[in-house]
């Protein structure tokens, strides 16, 4: 299947010198006259390249690159501006918009090949991450279902963190990538025997220690996705105490990341208000208790307080997620 480029351009001859050089090369060419119509179209079918003049009616290709970045599913698509602009200005603002490259008009053939190969070469290296990205996202399930106490922690944890990160003031990213940490956090007991997860007494200390190995084979784990940097942190550190006595490390305070101290909380919360299988689940009320009693012990004391009026305020529910999800 030949690869898709939407040439977004409201200037005829443009649109028919890059349909015939593109076609040559056995590419599909799909075309949008303004930037509404190029956004309603890359929303029915994702395109693998934009060709985005920048002098356009309606919206202009500044601002219709400004809301692709905006959007997490088109955060990398890869994004060439036409112009005939040749001053600096432009450029800067385009690429503070996110375009990732600049096309010149009128278009020298052999040119405007390089830089299109070159742009769907990075693409198709996106494609690959994300697909191992998938992988490790449902590998993070299976996890899950080898212990049937935890049933919907992930998502429950995904959504807690995502609603205390906005509380303490996460702009969108930092949440969402939050978010993320809460859905990946315990993957690293992937490789932690199923007699352990699932033992109904007390651990063992050589049991402890093998389950006390997750942070770390975690955040292995996570190490080839594209936002390791930011998450593999929060899956590394989210055992890690606001006094310093947790592991793997034993760092205290803000040199734990946030990310890791906000799953920490809330990882806390849902282990205490679910069945184990060695005790009943608390009550919201006793579970709220327990962690503030915490504060500034195990949990920094403001996330803990946060996190404690989303519950009071009805925010947060064990068994509704309404909520949370909604805000996503």
């Amino acid at each position: 299947m030949s690869e898709i480029i939407l040439v977004v351009d409201d200037e005829a001859r443009s649109i028919d010198t890059l349909r015939r050089v593109l076609e040559r090369e056995r590419y599909t060419v799909r075309v949008a006259r303004n930037g509404v119509e190029a956004l309603e179209d890359i929303q029915i079918c994702m395109p693998d390249l934009v060709l985005l003049d920048v002098t356009m009616p309606v919206m202009n290709g500044f601002e219709v690159c400004r809301r692709l970045r905006d959007r997490e599913e088109t955060q990398l698509l890869p994004v060439a501006m036409l112009t005939g602009l040749n001053d600096d200005e432009s450029r800067i603002l385009g690429l503070e918009m996110g375009a990732d490259d600049f096309i010149n008009k009128p278009f020298e053939r052999t040119v405007l090949l390089a830089r299109i190969r070159s742009l769907l070469r990075v693409r198709r290296l996106t494609e690959e991450l994300e697909s191992t990205e998938r992988v490790i996202f449902t590998l993070a399930t299976t996890v899950e279902s080898r212990d049937p106490y935890t049933e919907g922690h992930l998502r429950r944890l995904a959504s807690y963190s995502h609603a205390l990160a906005t509380a303490y003031g996460c702009d969108a990213k930092e949440a969402r990538l939050i978010r993320y940490g809460g859905l990946l956090h315990d993957i690293g007991k992937i490789i932690i025997r199923e007699t352990v997860l699932q033992k109904e007494g007390k651990l063992t200390d050589e049991e402890y220690e093998e389950m006390k190995k997750h942070p770390q084979i975690g955040a292995n784990i996570v190490a080839p996705m594209r936002f390791s940097v930011s998450v593999g942190p929060m899956v590394l550190h989210h055992h890690e105490r606001w006094d310093g006595k947790g592991y793997p490390h034993g760092i205290a305070g803000d040199t734990i990341p946030l990310g890791a101290r906000i799953i920490a909380v809330v990882d806390s919360f849902d282990a205490m208000t679910t069945d184990r299988p060695y005790r009943k689940g608390m009550s919201r009320s006793e579970a709220v208790q327990v962690l503030r009693s915490g504060r500034n012990t195990q949990w920094q004391a403001e996330l803990v307080d946060l996190f404690v009026e989303l519950i009071e305020h009805g925010h947060v529910a064990s068994n509704d997620l309404s909520w949370v999800l909604h805000n996503d």
